[in-house]
């Protein structure tokens, strides 16, 4: 049973890294006989871990979303917040370069319950982040986790347009949250539901644009 257990895992774990690359070579549309193929097993198999291909894609972006997680909460844990900021940034924005093939797959499939209930772990964090960045004066004292989120956002267009500068984009982004760079807002954050319906308003503007594609 115990042999039978770990083939199992075994088999998944290789459909999952097939399918990242099958997604990415094809599109949210592939051939899952061929994701089949790559790993080396039958496509019974495959449907017996995924039954559908929304199954399949939620569990590739399922594990896009553990390592967002996984570097929020070091950077939350981080003694220097500017630090964690910063380590924050460049991780997940490299992250989303090098899954930048697979987000046709992660916007079309990427909204079932079980990661929505993940990703709700990720804004705590950053607002605690934020949070003793202000306190410890190494941001702006008007930035808040809203406005973290649609910096992040910004990012897309450079990414898609030339993946390898989001470096310097960054940079900038940066120099533009330090305290003696502020200037007076007129303003207000998006906060709250806001920002959710905001966040919400462009993963569909970049989901329809996918699909008109």
């Amino acid at each position: 049973m115990t042999q039978l257990r770990r083939d199992a895992a075994r088999n998944r774990a290789k459909l999952t890294a097939a399918g990242r690359d099958v997604f990415a070579e094809q599109g949210p549309d592939a051939s899952l006989e061929e994701v089949a193929r790559r790993a080396g097993v039958g496509i019974g198999t495959l449907y017996r871990h995924f039954p559908s291909r929304e199954a399949l894609a939620e569990e590739i972006f399922a594990e896009h979303i553990e390592e967002v997680i996984a570097a929020t909460e070091a950077a939350a844990a981080a003694e220097d917040a500017w630090i964690g900021l910063v380590s924050f940034l460049e991780h997940v924005l490299g992250l989303q370069a090098r899954n930048l093939p697979l987000r046709g797959l992660f916007l079309r499939h990427g909204g079932g319950p079980g990661i929505a209930e993940r990703r709700q772990l990720i804004f705590p964090l950053l607002e605690q982040l934020v949070e003793r960045a202000r306190e410890q004066r190494v941001v702006r004292d008007d930035l808040t986790v809203g406005d973290l989120s649609l910096a992040m956002w910004s990012f897309a267009p450079v990414l898609e347009a030339t993946p390898n500068v989001w470096r310097r984009h960054l940079r900038i982004l940066l120099d533009g949250m330090r305290p003696d760079a502020a200037t007076q807002q007129e303003v207000a954050p998006l906060a709250g539901r806001r920002l959710e319906r905001a966040i919400d308003a462009l993963r569909e503007r970049y989901h329809r644009r996918r699909i008109a594609a």
